[in-house]
């Protein structure tokens, strides 16, 4: 029985290193994203665009959940 315990810990262990390492690289997409967004938002003329472009985004899913 402690073998399988044994067993148990460590495929959970592996599992929860895997998971950390994950989170970790998803940290960097999302930082790499988030320097992206700033660099956009630091000219009025993509700011204008990004504000276009999000509010097609927003209108689209409100017509797509009023029509479902």
């Amino acid at each position: 029985l402690s073998g399988d315990i044994n067993e148990e810990v460590d495929t959970h262990n592996r599992m929860l290193e895997r998971m950390g390492n994950d989170m970790d690289a998803s940290r960097g997409v999302l930082s790499g994203t988030m320097d992206k967004f700033k660099m956009v938002f630091e000219t009025k003329s993509s700011r204008r665009m990004f504000t276009l472009v999000a509010s097609f985004v927003v209108i689209f899913l409100i017509v797509y959940y009023l029509t479902r």
